[in-house]
């Protein structure tokens, strides 16, 4: 039974909590601008992982900038970036918009689209506004430019994997399907972008290297409707995996039909939008099933990468009624609480201190230790979670996306189709 001086107690304590949380939302919040492409995945679930951390850290109270509390706000612009045929200037206009006209802070998210984001670049110089790509933009053209010209572009961060490290991550798991089930035949499939184009450039030349025999690649626009010629090519020269590196939501309709066609050969999704998210299986009716698919960072299929991982994933799903979709769930979500510890250790929210603290940033988080290249600005990847940031490749398996790579957080192992095995 609870006391007056009990109840007293927890007065005064409720009360303090509330005076606590009502300066922190009176001070001045530190404003996040996030231009992403909102209509598409990797837009909506990035927009997703940054509210949900804001949530979370204003919540505990906001951030400590040298001694006063501040919360975090978050203003989005739709870039539609990731939309056939709008071009990169309305992308530069959000970017343009959130510094003039809503007075971001700091760029966290996109813009989405490679190319995109390599304009930016100079118009972040220009504002000298730091920014933290968390999804999309995979080209490793932007971390090199960073290291090129690092007084003009030393603002600009990425917390997530990029193209030459995925195919890195790629074609370890490709060595160890070819040794496990003793394939050899891999045919490529790419979106028409920067990145997809590059990427299934490196995958040819280092894939024949390691004794792949690659059969063909096919490159399609995006928006493209119809797969089929390609997935003949792919039966027809007898290839056993294909690996698809496409960012388009028209991808499911390609896994719907290489089901249909019952296609021999694995579907490997280096990058593959529609298969990531966890409504792909009742999408496809179950089409999709055997399907790889490369979410980039831990934390966007169920795994037990750190302590952080499970926490992070059902936070997620309480909030948004849908567990983590894809590439920028996890690292939108850390990239805010990483930018709030350098915010902190520099003290201030000037951006060349928080450049700084940015580059001495050692953080345990979601998908790994989380640190950043100081010459290029990009996180330093492993494929274990205690030496840098760990990448995820899952299999679609009776309806559950399943970890399968790498071997430290895997979940279950690869399983081929049946009338493969025939």
């Amino acid at each position: 039974m609870m006391t007056k001086r009990n109840g007293f107690i927890l007065l005064v304590l409720v009360s303090l909590a509330f005076l606590c949380w009502s300066n922190t939302m009176a001070a001045k919040p530190i404003v996040l601008g996030c231009p992403l492409s909102t209509s598409f995945l990797y837009g909506w679930d990035a927009e997703r992982g940054i509210r949900l951390a804001v949530e979370e850290i204003n919540a505990s109270g906001g951030v400590n900038v040298g001694g006063e509390k501040r919360p975090f706000a978050v203003e989005v612009i739709d870039t539609r970036d990731l939309e056939p045929g709008v071009p990169v200037s309305e992308a530069l206009l959000a970017v343009e918009k959130l510094i003039l006209g809503k007075n971001a802070d700091f760029i966290l998210g996109g813009p989405v689209r490679s190319e995109a984001a390599l304009a930016a670049m100079s118009l972040l110089s220009k504002h000298k506004k730091i920014s933290i790509l968390s999804t999309g933009a995979l080209s490793p053209k932007y971390h090199a430019l960073v290291e090129q010209e690092y007084d003009k572009y030393k603002y600009c961060f990425r917390i997530h994997g990029e193209a030459k490290w995925l195919v890195k991550e790629i074609l370890t798991c490709l060595m160890e399907i070819k040794e496990r089930f003793v394939l050899d035949k891999l045919f490529i499939m790419v979106q028409d972008v920067a990145h997809a184009r590059a990427a299934g450039e490196i995958l040819n030349k280092l894939a024949t290297e390691k004794g792949w025999n690659v059969t063909g690649t096919e490159i399609y626009p995006t928006g493209t409707g119809d797969f089929s010629m390609g997935l003949i090519k792919a039966k027809k020269t007898e290839s056993q995996v294909i690996s698809i590196w496409m960012d388009m939501p028209e991808s499911s309709i390609l896994l719907k039909q290489w089901y249909d066609m019952q296609v021999p050969a694995l579907p490997f999704g280096s990058t593959l939008a529609a298969a990531e998210q966890p409504g792909f299986w009742d999408a496809t009716k179950g089409k999709g099933e055997y399907c790889l698919a490369n979410v980039v960072n831990a934390g966007n299929a169920p795994s037990n990468a750190t302590p952080w991982t499970m926490r992070f994933y059902e936070a997620y799903t309480k909030k948004w009624k849908i567990e983590p979709e894809g590439l920028g769930s996890s690292s939108s979500y850390m990239a805010v609480y990483v930018l709030k510890e350098a915010i902190e250790a520099a003290g201030t929210i000037d951006s060349d201190k928080v450049v700084l603290a940015l580059e001495n940033t050692d953080v345990n988080g979601v998908y790994g230790r989380i640190r950043f290249d100081k010459k290029t600005h990009q996180v330093i990847p492993s494929l274990d979670p205690k030496e840098g940031a760990v990448g995820s490749i899952f299999q679609w398996q009776a309806g559950k996306r399943v970890v399968v790579f790498p071997k430290t957080i895997a979940m279950g192992a690869i399983q081929l189709p049946p009338w493969m095995k025939k």
